[in-house]
């Protein structure tokens, strides 16, 4: 499951470009925190930070306590903008959240025991179609990424959300399909010498599902 991070911040009283760029150059990102029925919280985090937090690839989907002048705010990152030619992050936004919420994220997929699949032991390649689920999940117990074992798929296969065991406390926030993950495609010359339509059917179904 994914960390509990805290995140120190400050209040900022002013809005605008002019405070903004003020804040940014002393090496600070203006950050709002919202929802949860109260006023939109204005404040300002370390960039620095705020840059390690981004790097550890689950940021988004971990719950930040928001520190400012010791009281924590439970939060979860909605979105992180960026400077279009610095790669610099320039601005948060943070919503309020209670330990007992429901809440939606994206979540990473990870294949596991690839080499216990006849189909890409003899060649095929594994195509990903969504490499993040939408997941609905408890606040407290949203998972850093989903495994999904292709152990027996063969080429030809596709691996749906039904055939995947999510975590307790998540759901896929689509309900009105069986979406497809991934495929076992072959490639071009194992289609070549087997003449394989199962193949091309299978990519078929895939697309026509993600339409």
């Amino acid at each position: 499951m994914s960390d509990q991070l805290v995140l120190s911040a400050e209040t900022r009283d002013r809005g605008g470009k002019g405070a903004s760029r003020e804040l940014r150059r002393n090496g600070r990102v203006p950050a709002v925190v919202y929802g949860g029925k109260e006023e939109p919280l204005m404040i300002h985090v370390e960039e620095k930070l705020l840059m390690k937090e981004l790097m550890t690839g689950h940021f988004m989907n971990s719950v930040v306590m928001i520190d400012v002048g010791g009281k924590q705010i439970r939060t979860l990152p909605k979105d992180v903008a960026f400077h279009p030619v610095k790669d610099r992050p320039i601005h948060a936004d943070f919503l309020r959240i209670s330990k007992d919420s429901k809440v939606q994220v994206a979540v990473p997929v990870v294949f596991i025991n690839e080499e216990a699949s006849p189909g890409l032991k003899r060649g095929g390649v594994l195509n990903v179609v969504r490499h993040e689920l939408e997941l609905i999940c408890d606040a407290d117990k949203m998972p850093d990424d989903i495994e999904i074992d292709v152990t027996g798929y063969d080429v030809g296969d596709s691996i749906h959300i039904s055939a995947i065991t999510l975590p307790k406390g998540s759901e896929s926030a689509i309900t009105d399909r069986d979406f497809t993950i991934a495929t076992i495609v072959a490639p071009s010359a194992m289609k070549s010498s087997e003449g394989d339509t199962t193949v091309d059917g299978g990519e078929a179904a895939a697309e026509g599902d993600e339409a």
